[in-house]
């Protein structure tokens, strides 16, 4: 028995029961690869149904607005998935009728959906032939056939998928597919997998050479960035500021208050004393309330030290780039997690 067929027989016998495995949906199939990204399944499934509950088909999500998506999407993070997901509902409404794209180059070239993405939702709901490599099928076959090449650098990227190809059973790509992200995911587990419940463990090239922590290799670091946020909570008369942030950037187009940035942790005192400071209050009489404890939020290339300093003053601030809302009216807007956290 070679690799797909026993993968596939595992498969059979105890794949999880996903609600978009139930039908060759592309839409659901799309909505659920998107949501999944870099978002354990237990988070995401429960963000999927959300999500299909708000936008049942591709029209309801094209014809809606960016922050009706980024208010489902909330607490989920990588908000850039939202906003493609959105300009790609569009497109496939207005270039192709509702109706999406089957063919595998068209959807490589729908906003938001790369090589894995676009491999998944063709084999999966239109049975094209393609390998797809996720993370799980990169640990899965490193470790098994006993691959050191860097799972990173394009010779590395070129060599897994030409051995992911040569081995796709290309008579059920999809179910091939699923049945090797399938067992990376509950079983060769990137720190304690599973060998003896894995159905490749006789022919495991790791197993037998004691390397399983070892693969699969990387050859980038991640380099992560400190950043120092002073949160201007500023509140009038039931009224508080609240501004969007930019579309390039972390959380892109959600909202959150006006902020002050500095390149290490300040006092109070400090940074009062700021230009920044100065310009944004200028002669306004404002009554600084309260200065929160240090909240923490990290992010994949990022951490956030993030300060909220509450404050109230007694007239618009014209100098402030933000709007003012009621302060009830506030988890009506798309808010980042950290923002989340402070308030409730």
């Amino acid at each position: 028995m070679n690799v797909s067929q026993s993968v596939g027989k595992w498969y059979d016998l105890n794949k999880r029961e996903l609600p978009w495995r139930e039908q060759k949906n592309p839409y659901y199939i799309w909505a659920s690869e998107i949501i999944l990204q870099q978002t354990r399944m237990k988070q995401g499934i429960v963000y999927y149904y959300k999500f299909i509950e708000k936008f049942s088909t591709v029209f309801d999500l094209a014809h809606s607005t960016v922050e009706e998506v980024l208010n489902i999407w909330q607490g989920l993070g990588y908000y850039s998935r939202a906003r493609n997901m959105h300009r790609a509902a569009k497109q496939i409404v207005d270039k192709f009728h509702g109706e999406f794209p089957s063919d595998l180059k068209t959807i490589r070239q729908l906003p938001g959906i790369g090589d894995y993405s676009s491999a998944a939702i063709a084999s999966l709901a239109f049975n094209i032939p393609v390998a797809c490599i996720d993370g799980n099928v990169y640990r899965l076959l490193a470790r098994h056939f006993g691959i050191s090449s860097f799972i990173d650098s394009a010779g590395g990227k070129k060599e897994f998928m030409t051995l992911a190809t040569e081995l796709l059973d290309v008579h059920h790509p999809g179910r091939h597919n699923q049945a090797m992200i399938e067992l990376g995911a509950v079983i060769c587990l990137p720190k304690h997998p599973l060998c003896s419940e894995c159905p490749l463990k006789d022919s495991c090239m790791a197993l037998k050479n004691d390397t399983i922590h070892e693969l699969p290799k990387k050859k980038k670091k991640l380099i992560q960035v400190h950043r120092y946020f002073y949160y201007l909570v500023i509140k009038r008369e039931g009224y508080v500021y609240l501004k969007q942030r930019p579309e390039k950037g972390i959380w892109a187009l959600l909202y959150d208050f006006p902020l002050i940035e500095t390149g290490k942790k300040m006092d109070i005192r400090e940074l009062i004393r700021l230009k920044s400071w100065k310009e944004l209050f200028m002669n306004t009489e404002i009554t600084i309330k309260s200065v929160s404890d240090e909240y923490r939020h990290q992010l994949s290339h990022q951490f956030i030290h993030a300060w909220f300093i509450e404050m109230e003053v007694n007239l618009p601030l014209k100098t402030i780039p933000a709007r003012e809302i009621e302060y009830e009216r506030i988890d009506q807007y798309p808010l980042p997690r950290l923002i989340e956290k402070y308030l409730y």
